[in-house]
């Protein structure tokens, strides 16, 4: 049986409208094909039409603007904006509007007559929830490709929800990012978001870090101590790294998951919370759940909402955008401005990129802060990112002039040509020993004492610089001292 269906089409794009007209038309819908704003408002205030599709930008007003309108006229009339204007704002801007889907331009017309056809089989009320377009001014994810847009269309639906999302993705691919925009975009916006790197807490503390202690519950505890479930109340809490939560801490985490409450460690009094859970992991838990390390069920739990993350090398179509604000960024933290030339941005994407978007961000402040010249030349890109040459001599370079660069002189000059082939005892203590302080110490000054920069461009997690700084008795270089 063909479906049935009156279909409102708005879009200035003749060529679009044509496309749209013959397509809905095949599938059995009947279409009213408009131009601008003013007539699709026109039909929509009469009645007509049993779904909208819409343009964002048209000559004579903005989809955005509409939206409330027709949803406040008719609340079950269902709106789907299309876009070539594709950013995560465009899609969380149509979510919070009421829009029943988003689709950025171009799109697949079978997936579009599959969620028409979803759309007028199953109408659904979407309540506005207006965002201040202030809010916007910083955003956090960037790209255009087809996988960061399914990404965008995924948040968008979850921000207005309290559901668990399990985000997965390599290292670097940035899945805190991903959290904080769940949190600062969705309905827990004005509740605190606590992030949690399991990684980096010693096994013995995690169940007293996550769920607080009380006094005398181990050697130690002089006093009671909240633990970042209270401290998240109202609001997010962000599980890094959950692959590497102990079996205890696991068995914790599912009860609250399960009851929504929780004991502090050495309480008996069960506490309720209002969390909302966000978990990451670079591992496959599946592999670790048949290892006997994650729980099963603790996994179901999590995972409600899967969510993965592209590395970059399977959206390289971003690179441009992505190295415009990461420069952009670099210049508002005092660096001067940076571009690349046609040849440095082939160069780049030739590149694997095995520590994803965090690499490309170290490299874009390490080229504004390193090279004079405005302009990247791919004779630049060459010597970063080429790979390390051996001489017939044994010694490493690669000719960049670079934090890199110099790491490996270093080496060249002191451990090169071993008796034998075979490096001396002790060697990685040794090279460890001498050049930790001299590295930690220009990582912090090219960042200019940021321990937070100057630990993602070492590799280390941020606690972990923070105490060799302590421990080393490291000088931490500002601005201005």
């Amino acid at each position: 049986m063909m479906p049935t269906g009156s279909i409102l089409v708005a879009d200035d794009d003749t060529a679009i409208r044509t496309v749209l007209n013959q397509a809905l038309s095949r599938a059995g819908y009947e279409v009213r094909l408009t131009g601008n704003a003013a007539t699709l408002w026109c039909w929509v205030s009469q009645g007509e039409g049993d779904l909208v599709i819409t343009d964002v930008v048209m000559p004579d007003e903005n989809a955005f603007d509409l939206l409330p309108r027709i949803k406040k006229m008719r609340p079950n009339l269902p709106v789907i904006v299309m876009s070539a204007q594709n950013t995560f704002m465009t899609a969380i801007r149509a979510s919070e509007r009421g829009a029943y889907e988003y689709l950025p331009k171009p799109f697949d017309l079978k997936e579009l007559i599959a969620i028409v056809g979803r759309a007028l089989a199953e109408p659904k009320e979407r309540v506005a929830n207006h965002v201040d377009d202030s809010e916007f001014e910083s955003i956090p994810l960037v790209g255009r490709s087809p996988a960061m847009q399914e990404i965008y269309r995924v948040l968008a639906r979850l921000m207005q929800t309290d559901l668990t999302v399990m985000i997965s993705g390599e290292s670097g691919t940035g899945k805190e990012l991903v959290a904080r925009a769940l949190h600062d975009y969705g309905k827990r916006r004005n509740g605190p978001f606590v992030a949690v790197n399991m990684a980096a807490i010693p096994r013995d503390l995690i169940e007293s870090e996550l769920f607080g202690h009380e006094r005398g519950a181990f050697t130690g505890a002089n006093t009671r101590a909240s633990g970042r479930f209270e401290q998240a109340e109202g609001g997010t809490l962000f599980l890094d790294e959950i692959g590497d939560m102990p079996m205890e801490a696991q068995t914790r985490l599912l009860r609250v998951l399960q009851q929504g409450e929780y004991t502090t460690v050495g309480g008996r009094t069960p506490i309720k919370t209002d969390v909302r859970i966000v978990a990451a992991s670079n591992k496959d838990l599946r592999i670790l759940i048949q290892q006997g390390l994650f729980r099963e069920d603790l996994f179901f739990r999590l995972n409600v909402v899967p969510l993965r993350l592209p590395p970059l090398r399977e959206r390289i179509e971003d690179l441009p955008d992505l190295i415009r604000h990461f420069f952009a960024l670099a210049e508002k933290d005092g660096l001067p401005p940076k571009k690349l030339d046609t040849l440095a941005l082939e160069r780049m994407k030739q590149y694997r990129w095995p520590g994803n978007v965090r690499e490309l961000e170290n490299l874009a402040r390490r080229l504004a802060a390193l090279y004079p010249q405005d302009v990247i030349t791919g004779s630049v890109i060459d010597g970063e990112l080429a790979p390390p040459a051996v001489t017939s001599g044994g010694s490493v370079h690669n000719g960049s002039d670079n934090l890199g660069g110099a790491v490996e002189a270093y080496l060249s000059s002191h451990f090169s040509g071993f008796a034998n082939g075979v490096p001396p005892p002790g060697l990685y203590h040794r090279i460890l020993k001498e050049i930790e302080v001299p590295l930690l110490t220009a990582a912090l000054a090219a960042t200019r004492g940021n321990q937070i920069r100057a630990a993602d461009l070492l590799g280390l997690n941020r606690n972990t610089l923070r105490k060799k700084i302590r421990d080393l008795d490291i000088q931490v270089y500002r601005t201005g001292s």
